[in-house]
This record gives structure tokens, sequence and C-alpha cells, in this order.
């Protein structure tokens, strides 16, 4: 058996939440301390970037340094605490039966298509655009993106510094399970990428489950 695989006790009937968020879509979740989140790739090898917030306290946020230098480990994966930029627990991987899921690759975002991909690609949807655009619903503005997770993604990193995305890491119904460790704002962007393998050239909905324990 896996080591970084644990399936989850809990019943779907029990979610306090049930959210069908659709590719291109962004969902601001606001989660309590204590409360289990759910993300299911519903059809396999979707990326769902996510940033997040203290929800007490926005500028308090998500750090990927914090994050890997504490684990020593660049993937989220069963165990992980997702750490701020105070260092303090955001949220704990409880369950999992993916595997891996990235903290080194940055969102799409329009100039970042143009680079990657030529100039045709430059009005394609970008998750920085919906991070954007869902952030501002909340008060927040473009100033107030992070680093951000990639979940159901994994992003190697080879011994000459290049980053290259993996294909087929998930499949149709793998989930992972965080446990709140504070009040956060757990926002969503489930990417619509095409130009890339992260979402096998075929991106599709996440679903977010709620559990009150």
């Amino acid at each position: 058996m896996n080591s970084k695989l644990l399936e989850s006790s809990r019943d779907l009937k029990d979610a306090v939440l049930d959210v069908t968020v659709l590719a291109g879509d962004g969902y601001m979740l606001p989660l309590k301390k204590g409360q289990i989140l759910r993300l299911v790739d519903v059809e396999g090898n979707q990326s769902g970037d996510v940033q997040i917030y203290n929800a007490n306290d926005p500028t308090e946020r998500y750090n990927a340094n914090n994050t890997i230098t504490a684990q020593a480990n660049s993937m989220i994966e069963l165990g992980t605490v997702i750490r701020s930029n105070c260092g303090n627990a955001m949220l704990t991987v409880i369950a999992d039966t993916c595997g891996e899921h990235d903290t080194l690759g940055s969102g799409c975002s329009a100039e970042g298509n143009v680079v990657r991909y030529t100039n045709k690609t430059r009005y394609m949807h970008s998750c920085r655009d919906t991070f954007v655009r869902t952030l501002e619903n909340y008060g927040l503005s473009k100033r107030d993106q992070t680093c951000n997770l990639n979940f159901f993604t994994k992003v190697i990193l080879d011994d000459k510094g290049r980053l290259e995305f993996a294909d087929g890491i998930s499949g149709p119904g793998k989930y992972i399970e965080l446990r709140a460790d504070m009040d956060v704002m757990f926002l969503l962007s489930d990417c619509s990428q095409l130009n890339n393998p992260c979402n096998d050239y075929n991106p599709t909905p996440i679903r977010l489950l709620v559990f009150e324990k």
C-alpha cells in the first residue's frame, strides 16, 4: 500500500456543503477552524489552482516557502501542514487518494500563456484572471494575489532547474481532504488551461464538499 494514500471514512451524505465548480470558474469558500474540506477531481486529471487567506486577516495568506521548508518537501501530500507567511498552520492534509500536489508551478496568466504558447493564446482563460475577478467580490484586489497550490497536478523540477508538467497523476473521483487549522478563505480557480497536460487538454469540474468533523 502506498503510504502517501489514505481514504476518508466520511460519508458524502454528511456534507454540509456540496458545490461543483466548472472549468474556468472561481469559487471563494469560507472554512471555519476544524471543518473538513474535500476536493474531488470529478472526471480526472484536472488542475485546481488555489490561494488561501486567513479569514480574519487576509494579509496573512498561504506561503509556499514556509510550507516547503517546514516539511522539507516541495509536494503537498498526506500529512502536509499548509503554512502562512506568518508560519502558522492553515490547513492539514488528512486524507488523499491522489498522492502528490504541486507547490512549484504558478497559476496560468495571460502573460505566461504568451511566453509559453505564443501571442495567439493571450486572451485564453487564465487562473490569474479568475483569482482577480473573485477577489474583487470580497474587497480584495490584484495586489492580494499570492503563491498558489495546484491540486491534482504534479510539476517536476529536473536537475537543470526546468519545470515540466507531469501528465496523468490523478483520475476520476480522486480526492484530497484538508482540515482547517484556522478560519480561512479558500479560493479555487478550476483551471481551463488547454496548452499543457495539467488538465489532460480537457478541462473538467472540481467538486467541493465541507464536513463539520
